[in-house]
């Protein structure tokens, strides 16, 4: 069962409420994405704390219901 890509970035935004979230189906199959999260959080945050405040938002869907996700994660950029 494919994952719907509005239902990704739900997740993501209740995990990291003050995210952007950008969700790309690449394969147009509805089990292969890629997200860009860019959230104030991970100023400062190693890449892969990053990853896993990602995943955990995701609540153990990786693998699972969530075949693929390409992930993109960073900071705002400060102006």
């Amino acid at each position: 069962m494919a994952m719907a890509a509005s239902e990704i970035e739900d997740l993501i935004r209740a995990g990291i409420p003050d995210a952007r979230v950008e969700i790309t189906d690449l394969a147009g199959d509805g089990d292969h994405y890629a997200a860009r999260v860019v959230a104030p959080m991970f100023k400062g945050m190693p890449r892969v704390r990053q990853h896993q405040a990602v995943y955990a938002a995701l609540g153990g869907r990786m693998g699972g219901v969530l075949h693929a996700l390409q992930l993109t994660t960073e900071a705002p950029a400060e102006e």
